[in-house]
């Protein structure tokens, strides 16, 4: 599977570049949170910009990542989400339990504004 990661210092950018987040897609992807989330990255953005569809493997391997990031006081964060993503969301009812913004400048945002607060409680 081709996938491009930007790697900032307080979070990464996953952005896998196919069509169809199927279950093979996303066991890959489940992989690369795991590694990303025991090195040290606890904030996650999943660029979504490219993936047209998905099944229910994709929207579980979210809810892992979700589970992930929050289990070490990050964030996971979709962007790019399509319609047909956005409608599979909503009919599971599971549109309330993901972070989705519309670029990655506004998921940097909320990165940020959650990182200041950490420090603010000095976590």
């Amino acid at each position: 599977m081709k996938y491009t990661i930007d790697k900032h210092e307080r979070y990464v950018v996953i952005e896998p570049l196919t069509k169809q987040l199927n279950g093979e897609v996303a066991a890959f992807l489940k992989g690369e949170f795991m590694l990303r989330n025991s090195s040290g990255q606890r904030n996650i953005i999943l660029d979504l910009s490219n993936v047209e569809e998905s099944d229910e493997e994709g929207i579980r391997m979210g809810l892992l990542a979700q589970r992930l990031c929050g289990a070490v006081g990050g964030v996971f964060i979709l962007t790019g989400v399509c319609s047909q993503i956005a409608d599979l969301l909503r009919m599971a009812g599971l549109e309330n339990n993901f972070t989705i913004v519309k670029s990655i400048s506004k998921a940097e945002d909320l990165i940020f504004g959650s990182e200041i607060q950490r420090e603010l409680r000095g976590e």
